[in-house]
């Protein structure tokens, strides 16, 4: 099986939760990953900091020699994106792949979204994907020239238009949509590359510490799945071949379902518990 030894992964938002789980899998292989994130202290609400997530993912890759490199960025700052780019193509040598992990969000209707809530949305949801990917590329032709078969993997939804997904939280839906539409457009801009293009989104709602805050859901943590499902489906996607894997957005349930995985209770927070769907999932 393919596996990720040797790779840089440059992960955004991974102090926690998914984009953890997405490294600590990466580091197992061996792969050196890069946590580009804003949480440099302790959080009495959200527990985790780049530094903490750093040593978890040493410890994570420590029999494969994979090593971690923090690194305070607010994505959506473009001076701190491109530094921290070059930060990582400075320790690493390059790098092979680029998780547009980190997003904003507001289940709430249009007349209570604040504009300050909109604009957060969208610089870090769509403005910010577009940066770190628009740094990252310049390294990710490097890769696939080197036959490195590098990714770009988005957590965000598949283009559902339909309007029950619009009606509740609009300025949410369109700010994560429009990560989604960077996944459309750069999958076919850079195919002659080869360079793989994906979105990935859990079948279920996933259990994390930021998922807890939002109101109505702590009490419903039961019926949810841990970020591991995310991390083992998007090893799926981040070994495949790129020139055949790209302008697709995935389901975690469906990836691991077409490896041969078909006990999904290992992955659920209280086995065989009812699931709670995602949002954006018929």
């Amino acid at each position: 099986m393919a596996n990720l030894d040797g790779k840089t992964v440059f992960i955004t938002g991974g102090s926690r939760g998914i984009g953890l789980a997405i490294a600590v899998r990466a580091a197992q292989d061996g792969a050196n990953v890069v946590i580009a994130a804003k949480t440099a202290e302790p959080n009495e609400k959200l527990p985790g900091t780049i530094y903490t997530a750093a040593a978890e993912i040493e410890r994570a890759g420590a029999a494969r020699g994979a090593q971690a490199l923090p690194l305070v960025c607010d994505i959506r700052d473009e001076e701190a994106v491109r530094a921290a780019v070059d930060a990582a193509v400075e320790r690493f040598g390059g790098i092979d792949i680029l998780v547009n992990n980190a997003s904003a969000i507001s289940l709430t209707g249009t007349l209570a979204t604040p504009m300050k809530r909109v604009d957060l949305m969208f610089s870090i949801n769509v403005r910010g994907t577009f940066l770190c990917s628009q740094a990252c590329l310049p390294h990710l032709r490097k890769s696939a020239a080197a036959g490195r078969d590098p990714h770009i993997l988005t957590l965000s939804p598949p283009l559902n238009l339909d309007p029950k997904w619009f009606r509740p939280h609009f300025a949410d839906t369109i700010a994560k949509y429009g990560m989604s539409m960077c996944v459309l457009g750069m999958a076919e801009e850079f195919r002659p590359d080869g360079i793989g293009v994906n979105a990935l989104w859990p079948r279920t709602i996933i259990a994390t510490a930021a998922l807890a805050m939002l109101p109505g859901l702590a009490s419903q943590l039961d019926m949810t799945r841990k970020p591991e499902t995310l991390a083992d489906a998007a090893h799926v996607v981040l070994t495949s071949d790129p020139r055949t894997m790209t302008g697709q957005f995935l389901i975690d349930e469906e990836v691991l379902g077409r490896t041969g995985v078909s006990d999904f209770d290992r992955y659920a927070v209280v086995p065989g518990t009812p699931l709670l769907p995602d949002l954006f999932i018929d």
